[in-house]
């Protein structure tokens, strides 16, 4: 990275290739303190049908942050999250014809007649049959629906609902001007597909981020910035393969963990100079687990301020969530409460009542075994306390809540203040939650 006057605000709007790469030129530096503001695009369904891009979303450009070291962490504020698609489409997914890419339909797509990697595509009509090699013409798209809704927002009124047949092929005609694609961004709108298998189920707007983090340390898959996606990646037939080692270059930006949404801090790893901090994959709404394997991907605007916290060397994102996302036992304790404890443990003679914050800390793996016990021991070798008691506190004062599946967990307690005080993480507890 040259060095470069810092700016106070970064305004993005350039995407990568679908790629993570370390050795790729960063935008800003952006001061520390400082915003960066970006116009992102649609994740998953739309890269998915676009076979130029190699990983399974498009987002933006890292941005480098002044300061920021390998061995520190930056905070990241989420200030804003604002959807300006006026509808998607998603759904259930397959890949039924291997022939149109190598081991992964998400970073290796190929064209099943000409055989050219990562083709070019024209768009011919509306349909799943519509995505064609630009080079031969040939039916390209290594993704089919198996059961897939367009869904429509009101975004005024926080409400949603999904069209039937004639709707979803009158939003497929305009996928670009209903999906509001951003002018750089080179992916196949999928509200071309038109699927329509849902139709007038309603639901809420509650926008997150399902990407949000730093560079790894080696070129990963944007979509594969994962311990569960990342496996995937283990001995592959393809350019990004990777040993299971190397998985440790990861930031597990691609958390897809619907409290990454506007009020929340993110706290992400520092793995290359400047930390490359990116944002993408912003969905309208999201349960728990994302178990149909995707859900409402969109455009927006998403405005952040980052904080560089020197030395502090974690592995992967710690999240202060906003209050109300928290699980019920890792709720700070009222004024009340803390008096009608005060009072049991007098009783009972115990003198002193620990002082304690909420924290999330995310974990990922190749399963959800896998991911909480990544969670755990994260937080054990930060915290400097033993496995067995993290595994207490997140029992009788917190939470173990699915991400996504396969692999991606947040492991939620009550901590003791005096580790989050030495590591600098307890003004971001007293911020969020008025301690």
């Amino acid at each position: 990275m040259t060095e470069k006057t810092c700016s106070g605000t970064v305004f993005v709007n350039q995407f990568t290739d679908g790629v993570l790469d370390p050795s790729k030129p960063m935008l800003g530096p952006v001061r520390d303190g400082g915003y960066i503001v970006a116009n992102t695009a649609p994740g998953c369904w739309g890269p998915m049908i676009t076979p130029e891009l190699k990983g399974g979303h498009e987002v933006t450009v890292p941005v480098a942050v002044e300061g920021a070291e390998v061995g520190d962490a930056i905070a990241i504020r989420i200030k804003d999250v604002t959807v300006t698609s006026a509808a998607t489409a998603s759904g259930n997914d397959q890949a039924p014809d291997a022939a149109r890419f190598r081991g992964d339909p998400f970073v290796a797509k190929q064209c099943p007649s000409c055989g050219a990697y990562h083709p070019k595509t024209v768009l011919e009509g509306i349909g799943q049959k519509a995505v064609r090699c630009a080079s031969c013409g040939a039916e390209i798209s290594p993704f089919a629906f198996t059961n897939g809704y367009t869904v429509v927002f009101d975004h005024e009124r926080g409400v949603a609902v999904t069209l039937d047949k004639k709707g979803a092929e009158r939003v497929a005609k305009e996928g670009d001007r209903y999906s509001a694609k951003p002018d750089r961004s080179v992916q196949n709108p999928i509200l071309v597909f038109a699927p329509s298998d849902l139709v007038g189920a309603a639901t809420r707007l509650r926008p997150f981020l399902g990407q949000l983090g730093t560079t790894p340390s080696l070129p990963f898959p944007d979509s594969h910035n994962a311990g569960d996606f990342g496996a995937f990646l283990v001995g592959a037939p393809h350019e990004y393969t990777k040993t299971e080692e190397q998985l440790a270059h990861r930031t597990d930006g691609h958390m897809d963990v619907n409290h990454v949404r506007a009020g929340a801090v993110l706290i992400c790893p520092v793995k290359v100079k400047g930390g490359g901090v990116y944002v993408g994959d912003m969905h309208a709404f999201q349960g728990n687990g994302e178990i149909a394997g995707h859900t409402a991907d969109v455009s927006g605007i998403v405005t952040l301020q980052v904080e560089v916290v020197k030395g502090l060397a974690i592995d992967g994102p710690i999240l202060f969530p906003v209050a109300e996302d928290l699980p019920y036992l890792a709720k700070p304790l009222s004024c009340a409460e803390k008096e009608h404890v005060r009072t049991l443990a007098g009783r009972w003679g115990v003198e002193d009542v620990e002082r304690t914050a909420p924290v999330t800390f995310i974990g990922t793996g190749a399963n959800m075994n896998a991911a909480i016990d990544n969670g755990l021991e994260r937080a054990s070798k930060l915290l400097g306390l033993s496995l067995p008691e993290v595994k207490n506190r997140a029992t009788i004062a917190g939470a173990i809540e699915i991400g996504r599946a396969p692999g991606v967990v947040m492991v939620t307690f009550r901590c003791p203040v005096e580790p989050l005080e030495r590591l600098g993480l307890l003004p971001f507890a007293q911020e969020q939650y008025d301690l």
